[in-house]
Protein backbone atom coordinates (compact mmCIF):
# COMPACT_ATOMS: atom_id res chain seq x y z
CA UNK A 1 0.00 0.00 0.00
CA UNK A 2 1.03 3.61 -0.62
CA UNK A 3 0.46 5.86 2.39
CA UNK A 4 1.05 9.54 3.22
CA UNK A 5 1.41 10.55 6.86
CA UNK A 6 1.94 14.06 8.20
CA UNK A 7 3.77 14.99 11.39
CA UNK A 8 6.15 12.04 11.26
CA UNK A 9 9.13 13.61 13.03
CA UNK A 10 8.34 12.31 16.53
CA UNK A 11 5.80 10.50 18.66
CA UNK A 12 2.75 8.94 17.06
CA UNK A 13 3.68 9.97 13.53
CA UNK A 14 7.20 8.55 13.70
CA UNK A 15 6.05 5.29 15.32
CA UNK A 16 3.33 4.85 12.69
CA UNK A 17 5.59 5.65 9.74
CA UNK A 18 8.24 3.16 10.90
CA UNK A 19 5.68 0.46 11.68
CA UNK A 20 3.92 0.75 8.32
CA UNK A 21 7.21 0.81 6.39
CA UNK A 22 8.42 -2.27 8.28
CA UNK A 23 5.12 -3.96 7.40
CA UNK A 24 5.73 -3.62 3.68
CA UNK A 25 3.91 -0.38 2.89
CA UNK A 26 5.50 2.46 0.94
CA UNK A 27 5.29 5.41 3.32
CA UNK A 28 5.58 9.07 2.34
CA UNK A 29 6.36 10.68 5.70
CA UNK A 30 5.89 14.41 6.17
CA UNK A 31 8.44 16.22 8.34
CA UNK A 32 9.32 19.88 8.67
CA UNK A 33 13.13 19.77 8.80
CA UNK A 34 15.79 17.97 6.75
CA UNK A 35 17.39 16.73 9.99
CA UNK A 36 14.11 14.99 10.89
CA UNK A 37 14.03 13.41 7.42
CA UNK A 38 17.55 12.03 7.92
CA UNK A 39 16.68 10.63 11.36
CA UNK A 40 13.56 8.96 9.97
CA UNK A 41 15.49 7.35 7.10
CA UNK A 42 18.08 5.99 9.51
CA UNK A 43 15.43 4.40 11.73
CA UNK A 44 13.40 2.87 8.92
CA UNK A 45 13.28 -0.61 7.50
CA UNK A 46 11.35 -0.95 4.28
CA UNK A 47 10.40 1.81 1.86
CA UNK A 48 10.07 5.20 3.52
CA UNK A 49 10.21 8.46 1.57
CA UNK A 50 10.48 11.62 3.71
CA UNK A 51 8.66 14.73 2.49
CA UNK A 52 9.42 18.25 3.69
CA UNK A 53 5.89 19.19 4.61
CA UNK A 54 4.66 21.98 6.84
CA UNK A 55 0.87 21.63 6.73
CA UNK A 56 0.46 25.40 7.05
CA UNK A 57 2.56 26.08 3.92
CA UNK A 58 0.53 25.81 0.68
CA UNK A 59 3.65 25.62 -1.50
CA UNK A 60 5.07 22.72 0.48
CA UNK A 61 1.73 20.90 0.38
CA UNK A 62 1.53 21.33 -3.40
CA UNK A 63 5.14 20.20 -3.84
CA UNK A 64 4.53 17.14 -1.65
CA UNK A 65 1.51 16.22 -3.73
CA UNK A 66 3.58 16.43 -6.92
CA UNK A 67 6.30 14.25 -5.41
CA UNK A 68 3.79 11.62 -4.32
CA UNK A 69 1.96 11.66 -7.67
CA UNK A 70 5.22 11.23 -9.60
CA UNK A 71 6.30 8.34 -7.38
CA UNK A 72 2.93 6.60 -7.66
CA UNK A 73 2.71 6.73 -11.44
CA UNK A 74 -0.39 4.69 -12.23
CA UNK A 75 -0.66 3.28 -8.70
CA UNK A 76 -3.31 4.60 -6.30
CA UNK A 77 -2.79 6.28 -2.94
CA UNK A 78 -4.22 3.90 -0.37
CA UNK A 79 -4.15 6.08 2.73
CA UNK A 80 -3.79 9.61 4.08
CA UNK A 81 -3.00 9.82 7.79
CA UNK A 82 -3.46 13.37 9.09
CA UNK A 83 -1.34 13.31 12.22
CA UNK A 84 0.41 16.70 12.31
CA UNK A 85 -0.83 18.79 15.22
CA UNK A 86 0.10 21.10 18.07
CA UNK A 87 -1.41 21.83 21.48
CA UNK A 88 -1.86 25.31 22.94
CA UNK A 89 -3.69 26.28 26.09
CA UNK A 90 -4.23 28.53 29.07
CA UNK A 91 -7.18 30.34 30.61
CA UNK A 92 -9.46 31.35 27.74
CA UNK A 93 -9.47 35.01 28.69
CA UNK A 94 -5.67 35.07 28.52
CA UNK A 95 -5.07 33.07 25.31
CA UNK A 96 -4.26 35.52 22.54
CA UNK A 97 -6.26 35.49 19.31
CA UNK A 98 -2.96 34.88 17.52
CA UNK A 99 -2.52 31.66 19.51
CA UNK A 100 -6.08 30.60 18.69
CA UNK A 101 -5.36 31.18 14.99
CA UNK A 102 -2.09 29.24 15.17
CA UNK A 103 -3.88 26.33 16.83
CA UNK A 104 -6.51 26.14 14.10
CA UNK A 105 -4.04 26.78 11.26
CA UNK A 106 -2.26 23.53 12.09
CA UNK A 107 -4.93 21.23 13.53
CA UNK A 108 -7.87 22.20 11.30
CA UNK A 109 -6.89 24.19 8.22
CA UNK A 110 -3.69 22.18 7.76
CA UNK A 111 -5.65 18.92 7.75
CA UNK A 112 -8.16 20.32 5.27
CA UNK A 113 -5.45 21.71 2.98
CA UNK A 114 -3.57 18.42 2.77
CA UNK A 115 -6.79 16.50 2.16
CA UNK A 116 -7.85 18.80 -0.67
CA UNK A 117 -4.51 18.32 -2.43
CA UNK A 118 -4.47 14.52 -2.14
CA UNK A 119 -8.12 13.64 -2.54
CA UNK A 120 -7.97 12.82 -6.24
CA UNK A 121 -5.09 10.44 -5.60
CA UNK A 122 -7.19 8.74 -2.90
CA UNK A 123 -10.20 8.38 -5.20
CA UNK A 124 -8.15 6.17 -7.51
CA UNK A 125 -7.78 3.55 -4.76
CA UNK A 126 -10.26 3.99 -3.32
CA UNK A 127 -8.11 5.07 -0.40
CA UNK A 128 -8.77 5.83 3.23
CA UNK A 129 -8.54 8.96 5.36
CA UNK A 130 -7.40 8.58 8.97
CA UNK A 131 -7.52 11.68 11.14
CA UNK A 132 -5.60 11.64 14.41
CA UNK A 133 -7.76 13.50 16.89
CA UNK A 134 -7.75 13.03 20.68
CA UNK A 135 -10.07 12.13 23.50
CA UNK A 136 -9.98 15.93 23.82
CA UNK A 137 -12.13 15.90 20.68
CA UNK A 138 -14.91 14.39 22.80
CA UNK A 139 -14.15 15.77 26.25
CA UNK A 140 -13.31 19.48 26.59
CA UNK A 141 -10.80 20.11 29.35
CA UNK A 142 -10.21 23.33 31.27
CA UNK A 143 -7.16 25.35 30.21
CA UNK A 144 -6.96 23.36 26.96
CA UNK A 145 -9.84 25.05 25.15
CA UNK A 146 -7.89 25.96 21.96
CA UNK A 147 -6.56 22.42 21.57
CA UNK A 148 -9.86 20.73 22.40
CA UNK A 149 -11.80 23.10 20.14
CA UNK A 150 -9.52 22.22 17.23
CA UNK A 151 -10.04 18.52 17.87
CA UNK A 152 -13.82 18.97 18.21
CA UNK A 153 -13.65 20.63 14.79
CA UNK A 154 -11.65 17.72 13.40
CA UNK A 155 -14.28 15.28 14.67
CA UNK A 156 -17.02 17.25 12.88
CA UNK A 157 -14.97 17.44 9.67
CA UNK A 158 -14.40 13.68 9.82
CA UNK A 159 -18.10 12.91 10.33
CA UNK A 160 -19.11 15.09 7.39
CA UNK A 161 -16.28 13.75 5.23
CA UNK A 162 -17.23 10.14 5.93
CA UNK A 163 -20.65 10.74 4.37
CA UNK A 164 -19.43 12.98 1.54
CA UNK A 165 -16.81 10.47 0.37
CA UNK A 166 -18.93 7.33 0.76
CA UNK A 167 -20.02 7.34 -2.93
CA UNK A 168 -16.36 6.71 -3.89
CA UNK A 169 -15.84 4.00 -1.29
CA UNK A 170 -13.39 6.12 0.73
CA UNK A 171 -13.50 5.21 4.41
CA UNK A 172 -12.82 7.90 7.05
CA UNK A 173 -11.68 6.94 10.56
CA UNK A 174 -10.80 9.03 13.62
CA UNK A 175 -8.11 8.02 16.11
CA UNK A 176 -8.73 9.34 19.64
CA UNK A 177 -5.72 8.73 21.90
CA UNK A 178 -5.51 9.56 25.57
CA UNK A 179 -2.12 10.06 27.24
CA UNK A 180 0.66 8.81 24.96
CA UNK A 181 4.40 8.62 25.62
CA UNK A 182 5.60 11.40 23.31
CA UNK A 183 7.60 14.65 23.66
CA UNK A 184 4.28 16.46 24.16
CA UNK A 185 4.70 16.15 27.94
CA UNK A 186 7.92 18.15 27.91
CA UNK A 187 6.14 20.72 25.74
CA UNK A 188 3.22 20.79 28.16
CA UNK A 189 5.53 21.44 31.10
CA UNK A 190 7.16 24.25 29.13
CA UNK A 191 3.72 25.68 28.38
CA UNK A 192 2.84 25.78 32.08
CA UNK A 193 6.13 27.53 32.89
CA UNK A 194 5.53 30.00 30.06
CA UNK A 195 2.02 30.67 31.32
CA UNK A 196 3.29 31.47 34.79
CA UNK A 197 5.83 33.90 33.33
CA UNK A 198 3.46 35.51 30.85
CA UNK A 199 0.37 36.04 33.00
CA UNK A 200 0.13 39.24 34.98
CA UNK A 201 -0.45 39.50 38.75
CA UNK A 202 -4.24 39.63 38.40
CA UNK A 203 -4.30 36.46 36.30
CA UNK A 204 -1.94 34.66 38.68
CA UNK A 205 -4.21 35.60 41.56
CA UNK A 206 -7.21 34.16 39.73
CA UNK A 207 -5.65 31.07 38.19
CA UNK A 208 -2.38 30.42 40.03
CA UNK A 209 -3.68 27.47 42.07
CA UNK A 210 -5.19 25.86 38.97
CA UNK A 211 -1.96 26.31 37.02
CA UNK A 212 -0.01 24.67 39.85
CA UNK A 213 -2.48 21.81 39.75
CA UNK A 214 -1.97 21.51 35.98
CA UNK A 215 1.68 20.67 36.59
CA UNK A 216 0.70 17.75 38.81
CA UNK A 217 -1.93 16.55 36.34
CA UNK A 218 0.69 16.60 33.55
CA UNK A 219 3.07 14.53 35.67
CA UNK A 220 0.29 12.08 36.58
CA UNK A 221 -0.75 11.63 32.95
CA UNK A 222 2.84 11.21 31.79
CA UNK A 223 3.27 8.34 34.24
CA UNK A 224 0.26 6.39 32.87
CA UNK A 225 0.86 7.25 29.19
CA UNK A 226 0.97 4.30 26.78
CA UNK A 227 3.57 3.84 24.03
CA UNK A 228 2.89 5.52 20.67
CA UNK A 229 3.02 2.07 19.07
CA UNK A 230 -0.44 1.45 20.57
CA UNK A 231 -1.76 4.29 18.44
CA UNK A 232 0.17 3.00 15.44
CA UNK A 233 -1.63 -0.33 15.84
CA UNK A 234 -5.00 1.42 15.73
CA UNK A 235 -3.98 3.42 12.67
CA UNK A 236 -2.78 0.28 10.90
CA UNK A 237 -6.10 -1.43 11.63
CA UNK A 238 -8.01 1.56 10.25
CA UNK A 239 -5.82 1.43 7.14
CA UNK A 240 -6.00 -2.31 6.44
CA UNK A 241 -9.18 -3.77 7.99
CA UNK A 242 -11.93 -4.80 5.59
CA UNK A 243 -14.41 -2.80 7.63
CA UNK A 244 -12.55 -0.20 9.74
CA UNK A 245 -14.17 1.46 12.72
CA UNK A 246 -15.24 5.06 12.44
CA UNK A 247 -13.53 5.85 15.78
CA UNK A 248 -10.70 4.29 17.79
CA UNK A 249 -10.24 5.24 21.44
CA UNK A 250 -6.68 4.40 22.48
CA UNK A 251 -5.69 4.07 26.14
CA UNK A 252 -7.70 3.30 29.26
CA UNK A 253 -7.84 6.97 30.25
CA UNK A 254 -9.40 7.84 26.89
CA UNK A 255 -12.03 5.12 27.27
CA UNK A 256 -12.84 6.10 30.86
CA UNK A 257 -13.06 9.80 30.02
CA UNK A 258 -15.30 9.24 27.01
CA UNK A 259 -17.55 6.86 28.97
CA UNK A 260 -17.96 9.23 31.91
CA UNK A 261 -18.72 12.12 29.56
CA UNK A 262 -21.40 10.01 27.89
CA UNK A 263 -22.92 8.71 31.14
CA UNK A 264 -22.85 11.69 33.49
CA UNK A 265 -25.00 14.83 33.36
CA UNK A 266 -22.94 17.87 32.36
CA UNK A 267 -22.80 19.40 35.84
CA UNK A 268 -21.74 16.12 37.42
CA UNK A 269 -18.99 15.78 34.86
CA UNK A 270 -17.98 19.41 35.46
CA UNK A 271 -17.65 18.65 39.15
CA UNK A 272 -15.51 15.60 38.37
CA UNK A 273 -13.15 17.71 36.24
CA UNK A 274 -12.97 20.46 38.85
CA UNK A 275 -11.85 17.95 41.45
CA UNK A 276 -9.32 16.47 39.04
CA UNK A 277 -7.95 19.86 38.01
Amino acid sequence: MNVVITGASTGIGRATALQLAAGGHRVFAGVRRPADADALRQGATGELVPLILDVTDPEQIHAARATVADALGSEPLHGLINNAGIGLGGPIEHVSIEDWRTQFEVNVFGVTSVLRELLELLRAGPGRVINVSSVGGRVAQPFLAPYCASKFALEAISDALRIELAPWGIEVSVIEPGAIQTPIWDKARSLVTELEQRLGPAAIERYGDAIDRMSKVIDDQARVAVPPERVADAIEHALTARRPRTRYLVGSDARVGATLKWMLPDRWFDAFLRRAM
